[in-house]
């Protein structure tokens, strides 16, 4: 077991204990199916139905359905036949392109990528009256299940094109914002060991993979402050931070995560050894992870951390250079996102 210490302010929660039991529980923790968990849903504004003046940002190495030419039909039955259209090759050619949007006078920004590609738009629609909708086509699109909007390209347009508006917060970490998480240590070293041509070939297997993977870094010295006040000084392993609560193949990291709430979920895992990572692991999968010994959790509107040595992290799946000292805040209501309501769930062709 890691050697720790902490002190806690009456606001954070403990992760409370059990341990993991038998083979049995490993050989259903590999063979379990996982399914993801829509986030709830709070303020939103009604849309109005019909057509908007629309910019498409689409990777073209992200595939859904019948691809991008389903995406054109599918606009043009609901009247958007002729939208301003930018094809990428990489996420991090999604900013430019964002923000040559915005500069032309979107109302209406569809995504067709993963949580890089959104990512990568975050800085260019932030604070803008422009409306965010997604077309699911990445690999663990967790941005798209915390808010129940469906792999599937004529539901995700329709929610684009009458779909409720959302407002929601957006985290920032050293800078640079995230709409889902962010992770330092043993999540980005993961996120770096999929990254590529990994998850292109095996999908979500590749996070398994590299989960396996990222087991092998040693934990180091950590002090976190939540709001000013010092929370957690010990050895870890890795740090997870939270806009939304669910993670990769519908893991629940943080059940009571509402992404417009602006608070940040924090978590310190502590597992050092392969069999604490099973532990953690069973217990997300169970539906407990508040039953384990191996992570701490709090919330907070800003969090600083300082590291022993330099150690990567990610931001929505995309891995950053490594830092000592990082530093986590909120923006309330920053964007503006498109779900689903009654019209969308009622529609028949």
């Amino acid at each position: 077991m890691p050697c720790w210490t902490c002190w806690c302010p009456p606001h954070a929660s403990y992760l409370d204990s059990s341990a993991f039991e038998d083979l049995g529980m490993i050989m259903w923790v590999v063979g379990v199916t996982w399914g993801a968990v829509p986030g709830p849903v709070n303020d939103v504004v009604p849309s109005v139905n019909g057509p908007h003046n629309v910019a498409v940002i689409a990777h073209r190495k992200k595939s859904l359905g019948e691809g991008l030419p389903e995406l054109r039909r599918a606009l043009a039955v609901h009247g958007v036949p002729d939208p301003t259209w930018y094809e990428i090759s990489k996420s991090k050619e999604a900013t430019t392109l964002a923000e040559k949007a915005v500069a032309g006078g979107v109302s209406l920004l569809i995504i067709w990528g993963g949580d890089g590609t959104i990512q990568r738009c975050l800085d260019a629609v932030t604070g803008r009256d422009i409306a965010v909708a997604v077309v699911p086509a990445g690999t663990a699109n967790l941005f798209a299940a915390n808010l129940g909007i469906p792999d599937d390209v004529g539901t995700a347009v329709r929610i684009a094109i009458y779909g409720d508006r959302r407002p929601l917060d957006v985290g920032v970490l050293n800078g640079k914002r995230f709409a889902v998480m962010a992770g330092v240590g043993f999540d980005a070293h993961m996120m770096l060991i999929a990254d590529g041509g990994l998850k292109e070939r095996w999908g979500q297997l590749a996070y398994v993979w590299a989960a396996i993977r990222a087991t092998r870094i040693a934990s180091q010295r950590v002090t976190i402050a939540v709001d000013g006040s010092s929370w957690f000084a010990g050895q870890a392993a890795g740090i997870l931070l939270g806009q939304m609560g669910t993670l990769t193949s519908g893991l629940v990291a943080f059940p009571n995560a509402v992404p417009d709430d602006g608070q940040l979920e924090v978590a310190v895992i502590t597992a050092d050894t392969w069999t604490h990572w099973l532990r953690v692991l069973y217990r997300l999968i169970s539906g407990h992870p508040e039953r384990s010994p191996l992570a701490r959790t709090t919330r907070g509107s800003t969090v600083d951390i300082a590291l022993d040595q330099a150690t990567p992290y990610e931001l929505d799946g995309s891995p950053r250079k490594a830092k000592k000292r990082l530093r986590a805040s909120i923006e309330p209501a920053a964007i503006t996102v498109c779900v689903a309501n009654s019209a969308v769930a009622s529609w028949r062709p």
